[in-house]
């Protein structure tokens, strides 16, 4: 058990190891569900809020700014003198503290807004990588569209779907702690708590943005598969049909039956002539036809 960095006047239990014994020591002291104990060492859990006459359990999902998109449970337990913060090892806490000494803290509620604006914070930077590399998805796949880029494509995807499933369960525990009457946080949070649900509003709906973005590139690389598709076959279709007077007339006259010329000593410059004048006049065709 550690506090990162004491705070003077706060009693704030940090705990980076949701197997530590120290946990069951505290949930003893303060008493603490069993149940919540249990949530908080079997992860990932779901973003939620519980609220107790006593205390109240709030499940927060913290993102790995260093690791792509990977969430991470935060556990708190906040009470009217105690606040309990339970997660695996990291610098959060140090980063929580050190704003919490700065703003001159003096109340566990007002800890537990700071440790809930820092997490929502952290999204945004994350967003906007996301943002960088949609955009980047957008010119590749007009001038490149690959299979590596269809990868990219729905790997994208698949990020922004677990953050929008992440963002929106944050919402709605924000949500919830604004609508409480009384208990453990003080009023004067409200306005505080309606800036961090602003915010998650926000990232919600610029994941959405980001979504429909990369929806409308698959539409774009399917589109110009398809076209490239096309001026590959209408190529092929192309060769096939100047080939085919060619391939009638040399088995015309590979036939083992009297034909005429068979016996000129011109039959072949004829063949030759008549063969060549066929795709001429077959390309003379498609061009007035405006084919290629």
């Amino acid at each position: 058990m550690s506090a990162a960095q004491p705070i003077p006047g706060l009693a704030w239990f940090d705990i980076d190891d949701p197997d530590s014994p120290d946990l069951d020591d505290l949930a003893k002291r303060f008493g603490l569900h069993p149940l919540e104990i249990e949530d908080c060492r079997h992860r990932p859990q779901r973003a939620k809020a519980e609220d107790h006459q006593d205390y109240i359990f709030v499940v927060m999902k913290h993102l790995h700014p260093d690791k792509g998109i990977e969430f991470d449970d935060l556990d708190v337990f906040i009470g009217r003198d105690f606040i309990v913060t339970v997660h695996a090892p990291r610098d959060q806490a140090t980063r929580v503290t050190a704003r919490a000494i700065e703003e001159k803290t003096n109340r566990v509620d007002r800890l537990f807004y700071i440790l809930l604006d820092e997490i929502v914070d952290a999204y945004l930077p994350v967003l906007d990588r996301l943002s960088d590399e949609t955009s980047e998805i957008e010119s590749t796949v007009l001038s490149r569209p690959d299979p590596d880029t269809l990868k990219r494509i729905f790997e994208l995807k698949r990020k922004l779907i677990q953050f929008r499933r992440e963002t929106n369960a944050m919402r709605e525990v924000v949500n919830a702690l604004m609508r409480r009457e009384g208990g453990i946080l003080n009023d004067d949070l409200d306005v505080y708590l309606r800036d961090v649900y602003d915010h998650l509003i926000r990232t919600v709906d610029l994941v959405e943005t980001y979504r429909d973005l990369l929806t409308g590139s698959l539409d774009i690389y399917l589109s110009a598969v398809a076209n490239r598709t096309n001026e590959v076959m209408k190529v092929l279709t192309i060769y096939g049909t100047v080939a085919l007077p060619l391939i009638i007339i040399t088995g015309f006259f590979g036939m083992n039956l009297p034909l005429p010329l068979q016996h000129s000593p011109h039959a072949l410059t004829i063949t030759c002539g008549i063969m060549g004048l066929s795709t001429v006049a077959i390309l003379v065709y498609f061009k007035v036809k405006g084919w290629f």
